[in-house]
């Protein structure tokens, strides 16, 4: 912890902090583990995972200043940076492994037809371990490159790993960067001035007053989902209130599970999410179940897959999700080529030849040692005598860089490896050249998931693997043996590299403002990622072995979205009337997503396109039960009162009270995610409910 008469660490230099410290690794596993067992519990249940990078900081800063008195030296922001960098890396592993969606997918609902081999698959724990080798590490290597480009050149927000940083400077009572200013790297003088964040804002913010607000919220909200979940064990009925009657209850699972998880997730998506959702919910469970029932379509049970009203409106869902995901990437894809044209037709002028014309403006450049780095491409103003005066230059010493010989030996290493061990997982089956060219959409999926998290803070993952799922219904012939299974890889490894290339982007801007070294963040997500490896495949064969999946408790609707994807693009049949409908659903929610992605800032239809729901929102709110999406719902109000209630006078919201709202929520989904350990424990012991 920083000393209040200390005088901070200027910012060039923090990056020469001991950051990777045994100490820190271990904190970072732990809290980590943490969030992994949370991100288990509400994968299967309802598809949902979150980083938790705030909730990581503050516990890791919590965890080093209850033993302050014991340390040997300071507890560093950049070495808080280097905690919640670990603690993301593993919590996010049963997204990025495919452990709830696509390891279930072909564990619970492949026919042996559609695996290839003439038989189910069941992955044992040797397969599962090898497959999350095979998966683990190349999105890692696919961000490096990037960061220069997204976070050194163009500046892009990055929400939540900006707000973490602000967490971790304001608990330690330290500056961030300001990038809105030009960044000159002092030659020698340690009190050279440094263009750091001093905002007024975080001057008001005592770091003590934060620290304890913030922890009270947290621990306030673990206790309180801790005793729900507990609570709900022994009287089960609490996870099920049918307050729309028994009939609707029983014939379309209309009712109210009021779990303070799912209550914080709502705080963390917002109202026009979960309000997105609630419409998605009320379409599927209201209308369209209830119609195709009435009209034959779907004429079994509500809850039956194959045959009842939930099996039915999966399609629709599937439809509006995938009309969304296709339609932005379209837009992002070629908003993005024609951003890349404009610019290496302005840095053309910069050439000798035309430098007679004067000088251009240009978007902001870098250079972090150009014979070292992957990080750096060398500007053009430098290689010409830096023409432009607003040329900026961000130096760092190689030694806290990621080398090019690391990286480029890194991805290759990777991607045999990933070529191994899918292939020794699944057999023959899976052609390698199917598994390389998965690889290759991967890499380009993954700097479109890194845009998108940078610019919007949500990183569209289940929509890259169905991109990738609708790519590959083009190159692997859906007559060929295992086509549904081939399908289902190639979509999972575009899921692991857009991850945890996103994860590893997220975490860059926050060292990159608080002044952490990148290769200790690298050093982080590759410790993350072999303590995931070894952890992730036991907790999914503990989940599996304990609870019935899918089930009551465990409807794992992630995996059920998958394997309809795969048969959709692969051309096997769909219920009755459910093409027509997904059709018209797809068409509705591709033009809404035009629209959105079209429509310039300015404009004065921008700001009603938040009344029009999103394609991805209101899909999951037809495959998730409407208990789920009724408590999140229950959240965005909380969450809008929440920032109406912060709102000042000039109508912006303070930072600490958005930064406050997540820790409150984070308790929430914390609580009972941790809780569910001490749940499952006792199923497995067969203690008796109430």
């Amino acid at each position: 912890m920083e000393s209040p008469n200390r005088v901070p660490t200027p910012w060039h230099m923090k990056p020469a902090i001991a950051q990777a410290t045994a100490r820190s690794i271990a904190a970072g596993l732990f809290i980590g583990s943490v969030v992994l067992v949370s991100n288990f519990q509400f994968g299967l249940q309802s598809g949902w995972v979150s980083m938790m990078s705030l909730p990581s900081s503050l516990l890791g800063f919590a965890i080093f200043k209850t033993f302050a008195a014991k340390l040997l030296y300071p507890f560093s922001d950049v070495e808080n940076v280097f905690v919640q960098s670990v603690a993301v890396a593993v919590g996010t592993g049963p997204l990025a492994y495919g452990l709830v969606g696509i390891v279930p997918a072909i564990e619970k609902f492949m026919t042996p037809e559609e695996s290839g081999v003439g038989h189910t698959i069941r992955l044992n724990l040797l397969q599962l371990f090898v497959w999350c080798i095979g998966i683990g590490f190349f999105g890692v290597f696919f961000s490096i490159p990037l960061r220069n480009q997204v976070i050194l050149k163009e500046k892009l927000p990055f929400p939540s790993g900006s707000a973490t940083a602000t967490l971790i400077s304001v608990l330690h009572d330290t500056e961030i960067l300001d990038e809105t200013k030009p960044q000159v790297q002092p030659i020698a003088d340690e009190e050279a001035s440094m263009n750091m964040l001093d905002s007024p804002e975080i001057l008001a913010l005592s770091h003590s007053e934060t620290y304890q607000k913030n922890m009270y919220n947290l621990l306030v909200t673990f206790a309180v989902s801790s005793a729900y979940t507990v609570l709900s064990y022994f009287v089960p009925q609490l996870r099920s209130i049918p307050i729309f009657g028994s009939r609707l209850s029983r014939d379309y699972l209309w009712n109210l599970q009021p779990s303070p998880a799912y209550i914080g997730q709502g705080i963390i998506m917002g109202l026009p999410t979960v309000s997105y959702m609630l419409f998605g919910a009320v379409l599927g469970w209201a209308v369209l179940a209830p119609l195709a029932k009435h009209m034959g379509w779907s004429p079994g049970q509500i809850d039956d897959w194959k045959e009842g009203g939930q099996g039915w409106i999966l399609w629709i869902s599937l439809a509006a999700m995938v009309a969304d995901s296709v339609a932005s990437f379209v837009v992002v894809t070629t908003k993005s080529l024609w951003h890349l044209y404009q610019k290496h037709q302005a840095e053309n002028q910069y050439h000798p030849a035309n430098r007679l014309l004067g000088p251009v403006l240009r978007d902001d450049s870098s250079n972090e040692n150009p014979e070292n780095s992957t990080f750096d491409r060398q500007s053009v103003g430098e290689e010409f005598g830096a023409a432009s005066e607003n040329l900026e230059i961000d130096k760092m010493e190689p030694e806290f860089l990621v080398s090019n010989k690391t990286t480029y030996t890194g991805l290759a290493v990777s991607s045999v490896l990933c070529v191994a061990c899918v292939r020794y997982v699944f057999g023959p089956v899976i052609p390698i050249f199917s598994i390389v060219v998965a690889l290759l959409i991967a890499f380009f999926l993954s700097i479109l998931g890194v845009r998108a998290l940078g610019e919007t803070d949500l990183n569209p993952v289940s929509g890259i693997g169905k991109i990738s799922q609708l790519i590959f219904a083009f190159v692997i012939p859906k007559d060929q043996p295992g086509a549904v299974l081939i399908n289902l890889v190639a979509g999972g490894i575009a899921e692991a590299g857009a991850q945890q290339a996103g994860d590893l982007m997220q975490d860059l801007k926050t060292g990159h403002l608080v002044g952490a070294s990148p290769k200790a963040q690298f050093i982080a997500q590759m410790i993350g990622s072999f303590w995931l490896i070894l952890l992730s495949g036991v907790m999914y064969r503990v989940y599996d072995s304990v609870y019935e999946i899918p089930g009551k408790v465990f409807r794992i609707p992630t995996a059920i979205i998958w394997i309809d994807c795969s048969r959709l693009v692969t051309g096997q049949g769909l219920p009755p009337h459910a093409l027509t409908a997904s059709i018209v659903v797809g068409v509705i929610f591709a033009c809404i997503s035009l629209a959105k992605n079209l429509t310039p800032m300015g404009h004065w239809f921008h700001g009603k396109l938040v009344y029009l729901p999103s394609g991805v929102a209101v899909g999951i709110g037809i495959y998730n039960t409407p208990s789920f999406t009724i408590a999140r719902f229950a959240g965005g109000l909380a969450s809008w009162w929440w920032i109406r209630r912060a709102t000042d006078a000039k109508g912006t919201v303070p930072l600490d009270a958005r930064i406050s709202m997540i820790v409150f929520s984070s308790g929430l989904v914390l609580g009972e995610g941790m809780l569910s350990c001490v749940t499952m424990l006792m199923t497995s012991l067969g203690v008796p409910h109430f």
